[in-house]
């Protein structure tokens, strides 16, 4: 397995990416990835029961969709980005969570002790919430990816995913809220070394190249990537579909 960091923050370049490597690589990647601040919609969920539309246009945060099903998400510099591209073996057992093992690893190497929850999330202090995911199988491709909450703003959070006009008889996938803490915060708590964003980036990447007996390099861009993410995910007709 290959692992791949995007040295862009540009949320629709990433969630770009991601559907081209999923769509036309073969290869096996780990694709590790950090966005400005964003609200990320699951491809099924209705817009306006998901988020305040009006705190994110005052506080100039994009609204994107993603290719895969599940809950909303906010993104920002201190939320760190994983996704698991891999040939489908006819059998999808990570569609139980078995895909998360790896990135329940990695933490553990750093101290961190993560659980895996029902909904295929990872959970410390059996209470708080550091990680939603969602998954896509398609053409013999199988994706899994998910967010890590690091040093994430948590009240933009809060407010950005709390819906001002829900329409609750509109049909759509809905999120499941849940509480929720910054690892770096759990750290701080627990008396462990302090690290910042790009700290953490480096080293969970390093942990998990370590586990998967992998190479970490960076993501370069091509030409696909380019047109995916201007026709699609910097498109309201896509993003804000429903």
């Amino acid at each position: 397995m290959q692992i791949l960091i995007s040295p862009s923050l540009n949320p629709a370049f990433n969630l770009a990416a991601e559907e081209y490597l999923f769509l036309h690589s073969s290869a096996d990647v780990a694709f590790l990835y950090v966005n400005d601040s964003c609200v990320v919609l699951g491809s099924n969920q209705v817009l306006r029961n998901e988020l305040n539309q009006e705190f994110c246009r005052i506080e100039n945060i994009p609204v994107l969709r993603r290719m895969s099903g599940g809950g909303t998400v906010y993104h920002d510099a201190g939320n760190l980005n994983y996704s698991f591209i891999t040939q489908g073996n006819g059998h999808p057992a990570d569609m139980n969570g078995a895909f998360l093992q790896p990135v329940v690893a990695a933490l553990s190497a750093l101290g961190i002790d993560a659980e895996v929850g029902q909904r295929k999330d990872l959970w410390i202090a059996q209470k708080y919430k550091i990680s939603g995911t969602a998954s896509h199988i398609s053409r013999g491709r199988e994706l899994h990816h998910g967010t890590l909450l690091f040093d994430a703003d948590l009240e933009k959070l809060h407010k950005a995913l709390t819906a001002d006009k829900p329409d609750l008889n509109l049909r759509g996938t809905a999120s499941v809220p849940s509480p929720v803490i910054n690892i770096r915060e759990y750290m701080r708590l627990n008396g462990m070394p302090d690290m910042n964003s790009t700290g953490f980036l480096n080293a969970f990447s390093a942990a998990l190249a370590d586990l998967l007996n992998a190479t970490v390099q960076i993501l370069t861009s091509n030409p696909e990537t380019e047109s995916l993410m201007i026709s699609k995910y910097s498109s309201d007709e896509w993003n804000l579909k429903k």
